[in-house]
């Protein structure tokens, strides 16, 4: 792929030295003691039992030390859908009468193919219920089809599994217009503990999701509008966690699945639920021990419940430990944060990074995002009306405050295919001084930290002298993004050069469409430039003609990514406004 920068630098930018709390009218500016750059303990990257601030999970206090990480786990990366897919397939396929299938999941389709016909997600999930696993699916109960959600296949999927002999429940103890968000799976084995292993992340087992690394797209697409083209691009990063960490994910699931509060608090649902299953589903079977140590890497699982009256019996006052880590380990940022992200757009989550970027001179920041936001009932890019101008304003806000702090620091980057077609980013990862990385479901926005129920992980490697895993993560999603052979990591290890490469591939991407030509369709893009879009792709301007291979053939919308849009908030939203362009 090929990197599009998503900012354009503004005069006086790269000076200003006020906190982002300033900012915010009414604010109060929050003082908080920097860490000692030379500490590198566990507990002073992760949070403590009391940092959690829920004392009513057993996450923690089912640890024998008392701790709220473990240690000893081996994770391994998976970086596209298609990789994430046929693994899934194997491994559930593989599973005999009386081990565990536990999963959660924010929309599944049922008629998904992990991998080709006859794999489809209820054939395989019921196909595991059949031959004796024991299956558990706690779904979103999600709104209305018609406003582009899926209640009704995730009825259809329920229905499979139970009908099989597994159990899956429609879950709606959220808060009102909030969602299950969290993506799981847990496999457990009886007597054979070793083949454990828990999938954490940002990909649902739905359409859209199984792309591969040349992002062609789904199969079977996720439409996302005339901006994606008819078969989207989709990336996103999961992980496969096997140690006793993946006990922790399936205590995340197992609290959801005992909370004795009602599945929806509306009570014609309570009455259609009674009516179609008045025996209520069984619990869980009993707890096996934990998987035994692995590997190398430490683990911290991190979470967002909200607070709701008479709410979780396990986070009575709701839990937000996915802000409080990414707070306390922004604090020890010095060198390179690297982030990967469906949303960038809440000024209040992103003043988080900008008080880092203001509190380390060196601190440089790298954010991959999608070109184009999907917002309103039909989940397309629409570049006005009062879904998109609400978005707007705070991505306007959000970069604005970044750039204020980090100045010259600072780049944010859409990705493109092959074919010039931009790629979905969907996917919610952090790295930060290749230290500390987290990879699950949250993105960075005020829904995700406080609203929604969300998983991610965080991972510390522990091998002393080797390269950790997140700055394993890092290398291999820039080695993909600038279109290098695996273990090209020439340019890369270094932060400063890191920075310096993917603005490097930007600009070339930038020279391409300025002379004129065709996206090469040998080289993906990291797409430099165009700043947040406030206007219909469809009126971008386009090259003269498309290369037959291309996906979009000439009749899809297709822009130069040299154009970077320089823009002020009021530009975005003063009637008639149009952007100012820098070349």
């Amino acid at each position: 792929m090929n990197p599009t920068s998503l900012l354009a630098s503004r005069p006086g930018s790269a000076g200003a030295a006020v906190s982002p709390r300033a900012l915010q009218p009414g604010a109060a500016p929050l003082a908080r003691p920097r860490i000692p750059a030379g500490n590198t303990g566990l507990d002073e990257w992760f949070l403590t039992a009391a940092e959690r601030g829920n004392s009513a999970t057993r996450l923690d206090s089912r640890h024998p030390d008392g701790a709220a990480w473990t240690t000893g786990n081996q994770v391994r990366l998976l970086l596209h859908g298609a990789e994430y897919f046929t693994e899934l397939l194997a491994a559930v396929r593989a599973m005999d009468a009386g081990d565990l299938l536990l999963f959660t999941d924010w929309r599944g389709d049922p008629d998904e193919r992990l991998d080709g016909p006859g794999t489809e997600v209820s054939r395989v999930l019921a196909g595991a219920a059949r031959r004796g696993v024991i299956v558990r699916g706690l779904l979103w109960r999600s709104h209305l089809d018609r406003f582009r959600f899926s209640l009704q296949e995730h009825r259809d999927l329920g229905e499979a599994i139970v009908a099989a002999g597994g159990e899956c429940l429609l879950d709606m103890r959220v808060r009102t217009r909030g969602s299950h968000h969290q993506k799981l799976v847990v496999l457990r084995h009886r007597g054979r503990p070793e083949r454990d292993v828990a999938y954490v992340g940002g990909i649902d087992l739905c359409h859209g999701r199984r792309d591969h690394h040349d992002h062609g797209g789904d199969e079977q697409p996720c439409p996302l509008g005339p901006a994606y083209g008819p078969r989207p691009p989709w990336h996103d990063v999961q992980v496969a966690i096997r140690g006793p960490a993946a006990a922790d994910v399936e205590t995340v699931f197992r609290e959801r699945w005992e909370d004795p509060a009602p599945l929806s608090r509306n009570p014609l649902r309570r009455w259609r639920d009674r009516a179609l299953r008045p025996i209520e589903p069984p619990p869980c079977p009993v707890l096996l021990p934990d998987p035994p140590r692995c590997g190398t890497d430490a683990v911290q699982i991190l979470r967002t419940y909200p607070y709701r009256r008479r709410g979780y019996s396990f986070a009575p006052s709701g839990e937000r430990s996915i802000a409080r880590a990414y707070r306390k380990a922004l604090d020890r940022a010095r060198h390179l944060v690297y982030l990967e992200d469906q949303y960038l757009w809440s000024p209040h989550v992103v003043g988080c990074f900008a008080e880092a970027l203001a509190a380390q001179p060196g601190l440089r920041l790298i954010a991959v995002v999608p070109q184009f936001p999907i917002t309103g009932l039909n989940q397309e890019w629409r570049p006005t009306g009062s879904a998109a101008a609400p978005q707007l304003l705070a991505r306007a806000r959000s970069l604005d405050l970044l750039q204020r702090l980090g100045g010259e620091r600072v780049a944010i980057y859409g990705v493109e295919n092959h074919a010039g077609t931009p790629v979905y980013v969907h996917a919610k990862v952090c790295v930060i001084d290749d230290t500390w990385a987290t990879v699950g479901s949250a993105n960075i926005n005020r829904r995700s930290w406080s609203y929604d129920t969300e998983l991610s992980c965080a991972i510390i490697s522990q091998v002393p002298g080797g390269d950790s895993l997140a700055r394993q993560l890092r290398l291999d999603l820039a080695r993909e993004h600038l279109d290098r052979a695996g273990g090209d990591d020439a340019g890369l290890r270094d932060p400063q050069d890191a920075f310096d490469a993917f603005a490097a591939s930007a600009r070339r991407l930038d020279d391409w469409y300025a002379g004129g030509r065709e996206p090469p369709c040998t080289h993906m893009s990291i797409s430099p430039g165009a700043a947040w879009s406030a206007w219909p792709p469809s009126s971008r301007p386009r090259p003269a003609s498309a290369c037959s291979c291309c996906s979009y053939g000439g009749t899809g919308p297709r822009w130069p990514a040299s154009t970077a849009m320089l823009w002020t908030p009021s530009t975005m939203l003063s009637p008639g406004g149009a952007p100012r362009w820098r070349s």
